[in-house]
């Protein structure tokens, strides 16, 4: 997975050092905080498209900067930015991390597989026999981190914070699991000439890693070079913000001022949380809400990814969680009972952003079906945070007690 030496040799979990529980107060907090803003930013954009403003709000995301819209511009540029996060916490995550040992990777591991494969058979199920829809089946299987974290900071103390790893963890994994299905599943009309520019791009930034370079501009002047290449070859330029994030050297975990990975994840995380992802709730959430009627959210696309979050999310991740805890492959949380793991399973439902990206990747030049996408999505996650938020405060009042 890294280009890097698997860990550090002091076997020490990173995770219990001083330096890293409080890079993890600030993941948390940035994370949280992140969320009721992209909440914000979501009902500000439905408020938008349902106004007198909706014409200029459409039309504004339509308008051609450097041959690209603005819309273009944040789903291919500003959320590169967010898959380079996703890509240096996959990383660290793995190499010193909260994934370090399959000890630690197992209960995570097996509840995000199921969170992936259950919500897409429900999709298709509910679309099978319809060739212009099933494309759509990887879009339940995304669980939004900021906004599901978010939910739980309104917890307060009645989420432990192994409750928050836990779901930071199968988060990842599940964002791990969403770009491999991107980079197989939503590429097309491949250029050989620019797929070979990415190459040796790439070639360059494994060079720059075995060379045990440490300065971060030789990654990034080469990462800019890697996602202009990528998005003149088909394979969808966010993908390089994964890749360039592989290639960062962890460096000495121990002390993240001395690690070029922490110390630049340290610097996007609040960008990414409070920024980008906010922009791309604003700009893809946007739906006008005229003319929808009960019939049309029975619709094949709405109905699957909604149940497909709804029902798809708990079933799986608590299902395959479960059965790895009885069969002694995993332990649930320190201090988490089965009411919470069934809590967060329902926040796992919570697939807003992941989700409507994967949807305009599903159906490209169908906006009908990408406002169903939208439809589907907010419906399944406001169901899911909701009975997400009456599971903990009930598991949480249990425990105390």
């Amino acid at each position: 997975m890294s280009l890097d030496s698997p860990r550090p040799q002091n076997t020490r979990d990173l995770s219990q050092s001083p330096s890293t529980l409080a890079f993890l107060t600030r993941f948390f907090a940035a994370e949280s905080a992140g969320g009721v803003i992209l909440m914000a930013a979501a009902l500000a954009a439905l408020i938008a498209a349902n106004s007198p403003w909706a014409e200029v709000y459409f039309a504004t995301l339509q308008v051609k900067l450097a041959g690209l819209s603005i819309e273009h511009w944040i789903n291919d540029g500003l959320m590169a930015i967010f898959f380079m996060l996703v890509g240096l916490e996959i990383k660290r995550e793995i190499l010193a991390g909260q994934l370090s040992t399959w000890s630690q990777r197992a209960l995570p591991g097996f509840a995000a597989l199921g969170g992936m494969l259950v919500p897409a058979v429900i999709y298709l199920a509910i679309n099978w026999g319809s060739a212009e829809t099933t494309n759509g089946w990887a879009i339940p299987a995304a669980t939004d981190i900021a906004f599901a974290l978010g939910v739980l900071a309104l917890l307060g103390k009645r989420a432990p914070l192994s409750l928050k790893i836990f779901l930071s963890a199968l988060a990842i994994l599940d964002d791990l699991g969403a770009v491999v299905i991107i980079a197989l599943f939503y590429t097309s009309g491949l250029s050989v000439s620019m797929l070979l520019a990415s190459l040796a791009v790439i070639v360059l930034l494994v060079v720059l890693n075995r060379c045990g370079v440490q300065r971060l501009w030789p990654y990034l002047l080469a990462g800019g070079l890697l996602w202009f290449f990528m998005l003149q070859s088909g394979v969808h330029a966010t993908l390089a913000g994964v890749i360039l994030a592989l290639c960062i050297p962890l460096g000495n975990a121990d002390t993240p001022r001395q690690s070029p990975l922490l110390y630049l994840e340290e610097k996007m995380h609040p960008w990414v949380a409070f920024a980008v992802v906010p922009i791309f709730g604003f700009a893809n959430a946007g739906v006008s809400l005229a003319g929808i009627t009960p019939d049309h959210l029975l619709e094949p696309v709405p109905l699957g990814v909604a149940l497909g979050l709804l029902l798809g999310k708990q079933i799986g991740v608590f299902g395959l969680a479960a059965l790895a805890i009885r069969a002694g492959l995993a332990k649930l949380p320190e201090g988490c009972n089965w009411m919470q793991l069934y809590g967060v399973a329902l926040l796992c439902g919570i697939g807003f952003t992941m989700s409507l990206f994967i949807g305009a990747l599903a159906f490209p030049g169908a906006p009908h079906l990408i406002d169903a996408v939208k439809v589907g999505v907010l419906m399944g996650s406001l169901v899911c945070g909701l009975l997400g938020v009456v599971v903990l405060l009930r598991a949480g009042r249990s425990t105390s007690a």
